[in-house]
């Protein structure tokens, strides 16, 4: 068994970069409800270490869990997967 430890990925929405170093991102997941059958949208919102304020609201971003760095920040911004162009 090695020693590497897997990293969990998610890719949200950036909601809210009013924060310094830090960004809002808010999670989708889509369940399938266990009687029913019908698909349920479940959100989650998280906050992410953004080092360099390079992230914008609307921004669709890859973060990483990682190591606490406060008291409510345990996720890292890795990449944009999809930027929002302001028309």
């Amino acid at each position: 068994m090695t020693n590497e430890k897997l990293n969990r990925t998610l890719s949200g929405r950036v909601t809210s970069n009013k924060m310094d170093k830090t960004v809002t991102v808010l999670v989708e997941r889509r369940l399938k409800h266990p009687l029913y059958g019908k698909f349920i949208t479940r959100t989650k919102k998280y906050h992410a270490h953004n080092d360099n304020n390079q992230f914008s609201i609307g921004d669709l971003v890859e973060i990483v869990e990682c190591r606490p760095l406060s008291r409510t920040k345990n996720w890292k911004v890795t990449r944009i997967l999809n930027e929002e162009t302001n028309t």
